[in-house]
């Protein structure tokens, strides 16, 4: 018996110290990804504020050409302007698109659905817009329940059924 509890003493030491082994050899590797990661992170902030003051320099160059031929405050005005659109136009463009319209498929096309439909501004007049101007969603379908006149079509309500006999 005395053998089987050296064993066991010593399985648990070596799993003691491979477990050991392994967390040092993980925390040493995730510290040199974290070193890595900081200096690429303060590489690009350093880039984003040198590009920060370039653009202020560029703003301060076309204001002062334009202060050329204008009054100061014009041309300050005007810079801010064009700065507002280049604002705008780079915040659409990191905008994702939105869902264009679904026309009609060509399944519908070729069984003629839809043709009496009238378009107006790319949606079908019947069809009522939601907030996103476009057409609410298809609803799946409900199963007809008893005594509506689906149901009675198809043969739905067994009273009824037992009367028609």
């Amino acid at each position: 018996m005395e053998g089987l509890d050296d064993l066991q003493h010593l399985d648990r030491h070596l799993v003691d110290e491979l477990t050991r082994v392994a967390r040092e050899a993980v925390r040493d590797e995730l510290r040199e990804q974290a070193r890595k990661q900081r200096r690429t992170a303060v590489l690009y902030g350093a880039s984003g504020a040198m590009a920060l003051y370039a653009g202020a320099a560029v703003a301060l160059a076309v204001g002062l050409a334009l202060a050329l031929g204008l009054p100061d405050w014009a041309a300050a005005l005007i810079t801010a302007a064009i700065l507002g659109i280049a604002a705008y136009a780079l915040r659409e463009a990191a905008r994702p698109s939105a869902p264009r319209p679904a026309g009609p498929s060509e399944a519908e096309l070729a069984s003629g659905a839809g043709q009496g439909d009238h378009v107006i501004g790319g949606m079908a007049s019947g069809a009522p817009p939601s907030g996103l101007g476009m057409p609410y969603p298809p609803v799946p379908p409900v199963a007809p329940t008893a005594g509506s006149p689906k149901a009675d079509e198809a043969g739905g309500d067994p009273e009824q059924q037992h009367h028609r006999a």
